[in-house]
């Protein structure tokens, strides 16, 4: 159980810092040609590494920093129509898929759980 939830933080962090480019630079950016609003991704790279590691404090504070991106992806997915409605939605089921699994993950690896 540990290790598909494990599979599941890595998978959807990945998927989510590579959405975000694809949705900024290439499939629906906010102006032609792409945006600044790409570099959106940055603050996902900061608990990849830890993430990847399977490190319980990473799994703590990235399951905080993924809520502003859950928050994006409900605003975009109400304001935003077609493509960009899609991404918004896409957005949050990975933002949700993540905050699920690195709580369980940092709930499983507590030191009374073990």
């Amino acid at each position: 159980m540990r290790r598909g939830l494990y599979l599941m933080a890595c998978s959807s962090l990945i998927a989510l810092i590579f959405l975000c480019l694809a949705w900024e630079l290439r499939l629906a950016p906010v102006q032609p040609g792409g945006s600044w609003l790409a570099l959106k991704c940055l603050p996902l790279l900061a608990p990849l590494f830890g993430i990847l590691h399977g490190r319980r404090y990473t799994y703590q504070w990235a399951s905080m920093l993924i809520l502003l991106y859950f928050t994006e992806g409900i605003v975009r997915a109400t304001t935003e129509q077609g493509t960009g409605q899609w991404l918004a939605i896409a957005e949050v089921i990975l933002a949700l898929i993540f905050f699920g699994a690195s709580v369980a993950c940092a709930r499983l690896t507590r030191p009374s759980a073990r």
